[in-house]
């Protein structure tokens, strides 16, 4: 029979409901706006428009049929493809050496990995000198989610010069690698430091990371996730910019991760935990005196098969 486009808008706020998983809430971070629409296509812009809490996984196999997805331009693995040309200027923030700023992050679905917040050069997509915040194990759902991963706080280092005083030139980017069930997030604020926020947005083009080929961020303080039965400690630190490391990109390959320099991609030590959203059935319409639609979908494939009884 046919559906209404009504009935597939209801079925596709559902899968999107089960797929979310973790984003910044506070301050504003990047959203899906017109320019990710232009670099990245149309699928993978409505992907994160009806979810901006899900995966870079998801969006490479939406991007994987679409001829409109330009994966230079997209830099899907900066920001999860969020363009700068989409920041509402208004939420551009403007912070000083040394300051101290509370940010909120909402873990939608647990999943055991590791995380870091870090400063972003989105010119070459790499970390100024050392993450903020690392967490050896982030989102674990063998326990409840520790305050500290929800609710936290970054002191600006003293040292970036001028390197963060234009728009769109820097972003505080938190990114969660739940290597257990191979999915990555990632959420971007836009900032300023010792120069004007008030630069127009310029187009994301003109900061091209490096190839997607390349290997995925790897923290040297985070270790492989572990189920215990407290949560891991967080490091926090307020190191200057100059200060030497191995964290010299960010971005991630599509398929199998490539090694990074003297760092394991964190393994999980224990069975992974079946996630509520592996599988599930919702009841989305009825129609008549017996007619029911139900739909079925998997969150690791995205997809979705429609049944009437």
């Amino acid at each position: 029979m046919q559906y209404t486009s009504a009935i597939l808008l209801s079925a596709a706020g559902l899968l999107s409901t089960v797929s979310a998983h973790g984003a910044i809430t506070s301050p504003k971070p990047r959203a899906a706006g017109d320019a990710m629409k232009a670099a990245c296509g149309t699928q993978v812009y409505y992907n994160q428009a009806s979810d901006s809490f899900g995966n870079i996984q998801g969006e490479l196999q939406v991007a994987a049929s679409q001829t409109d997805y330009n994966a230079e331009a997209c830099n899907i693995w900066q920001c999860k493809g969020f363009q700068f040309a989409d920041v509402d200027p208004a939420n551009i923030q403007s912070w000083t050496p040394g300051q101290v700023v509370p940010f909120t992050f909402d873990v939608r679905a647990p999943h055991a990995g590791t995380a870091n917040v870090s400063i972003v050069n989105t010119a070459t997509n790499t970390i100024i000198g050392s993450p903020l915040i690392t967490y050896s194990d982030f989102g674990n759902n063998a326990y409840a989610i520790p305050a500290n991963q929800t609710s936290f706080s970054i002191t600006i280092p003293s040292d970036l010069g001028t390197t963060c005083a234009t728009a769109g030139a820097c972003v505080v980017q938190h990114f969660w690698d739940a290597r257990s069930i191979d999915q990555t997030y990632e959420s971007c604020v836009d900032f300023t430091v010792g120069g004007s926020g008030a630069s127009a947005p310029v187009a994301s083009s003109s900061a091209a990371a490096p190839a997607s080929s390349a290997a995925p961020i790897a923290s040297s303080a985070a270790s492989a996730p572990v189920a215990t039965s407290a949560p891991a400690e967080v490091s926090t630190t307020a190191i200057p910019s100059s200060v030497p490391t191995t964290l010299q990109t960010l971005v991630r390959p599509t398929t199998t991760p490539a090694a990074t320099t003297g760092v394991a991609a964190p393994v999980p030590t224990t069975a992974p935990v079946d996630e509520e959203d592996d599988c599930e059935s919702r009841k989305i319409g009825q129609y008549g005196h017996d007619e029911k639609v139900e739909i079925m979908w998997t969150s690791s494939s995205q997809v979705m098969t429609l049944y009437t009884k």
